[in-house]
């Protein structure tokens, strides 16, 4: 295992980055991790954005210079309670024939057309077997093939088969791998590999389960945890990219569950990871971290890289994720901030 700090030597063509136009909010984003989606709109040439705040979720779409062109409220779905139940979590995931945007709530699963206009499906949380003191909700969500996986208060995550168009959204089957709360989950395309390890979960207690998916889904690894709460991962050529409560970073092998590097990467608890093609890590220190990750040519070997960084002064930073595929922008949310803000490579 190799030890790596923030600081480091840096590759001279390594690109950096700078403020752009920002993204008014109404409200602002909800202090839960992971909160900001982004989905870009080559064909339209638009991005969009998701970010949570309490009982609704706003959608919004901005052209390339920021400028918002429309945005849209989500609630969750009506029914029993005293009281609205919050929103967890609001995603988009990109499946080979649609994209769908996925809502988590403490009431239930709710799945629209990409756009948010229309609700195309809605699944709603058991709790008969969750204890009276027992918070019951669903968050962690990607989208496998052609399947949505979405992790739970239990440690169970549900995985849906999603029809080529239309409602008919099937339930096919429960992963049980976890005894905490799911808090993320991470997907990679296997490319047509058998025996690839194409999805990871994470959980309250920091416990990963690395996964196959297909028709049934394989558990291939369990990676235990150690006290501290993995809020967010992703899948990077068969690593695992684990952001931890302690402000660290893990890369273990997704295969075998090796921990390759460990990154001392922020001060606080990290909030949200992403990937396209460098990884970003953002935390509660206010801080947005860019690294590159490679494999040495001579042993295969990964190494990690610190490329830049950016900080969001006296905000709690909860929600970051790239703009576009070639990671060239990315956006960050935060605590109490009624904008998303843009940073754009120079």
């Amino acid at each position: 295992m190799v030890a790596a700090d923030s600081e480091g030597p840096k590759d001279p063509g390594i690109r950096m980055f700078r403020r752009e136009r920002s993204i008014p909010l109404q409200g602002s984003a909800a202090a839960l991790c992971n909160n900001l989606s982004v989905l870009q709109l080559p064909a339209r040439n638009l991005t969009l954005f998701g970010v949570v705040h309490g009982p609704s979720a706003q959608v919004l779409s901005a052209a390339p210079d920021g400028v918002p062109l429309a945005q849209r409220q989500l609630h969750v779905k009506e029914g029993a309670g005293v009281s609205a139940p919050h929103i967890t979590q609001v995603h988009w995931c990109v499946l080979p024939f649609r994209v769908l945007l996925v809502l988590t709530s403490h009431r239930g699963i709710q799945m629209y057309e990409s756009d948010g206009s229309i609700m195309v499906y809605w699944h709603a949380l058991d709790s008969g077997d969750a204890p009276s003191v027992q918070a019951v909700f669903a968050r962690g969500i990607a989208a496998s093939g052609h399947f949505i996986c979405v992790g739970t208060w239990s440690g169970r995550v549900l995985v849906f088969d999603i029809p080529a168009k239309g409602p008919n959204i099937v339930l096919s089957e429960e992963l049980a791998g976890h005894q905490t709360p799911i808090t993320d989950i991470a997907t990679e395309p296997a490319q047509g590999q058998d025996g690839v390890a194409d999805m990871v979960t994470a959980d309250d207690s920091g416990s990963l389960c690395v996964w196959r998916s297909g028709p049934e889904f394989t558990l291939l690894t369990r990676i235990p945890g150690f006290g501290v709460p993995c809020s967010s991962v992703q899948l990077w050529q068969g690593i695992v990219a684990a952001g931890y409560g302690n402000g660290q970073v893990h890369l273990y092998e997704a295969t075998t569950g090796t921990l390759n590097i460990q990154i001392n990467a922020h001060a606080r608890a990290i909030c949200a990871l992403n990937l396209a093609p460098e990884l970003l890590s953002a935390a509660e220190d206010t801080f947005v971290h860019i690294w590159k990750l490679s494999r040495s040519p001579q042993n295969g070997c990964i190494e990690v890289e610190h490329c830049h960084s950016e900080c969001v002064s006296d905000t709690q930073v909860c929600g970051a994720q790239f703009c576009d595929p070639s990671g060239s922008s990315f956006a960050v949310t935060g605590y109490d901030l009624t904008e998303i803000l843009r940073f754009g490579s120079v």
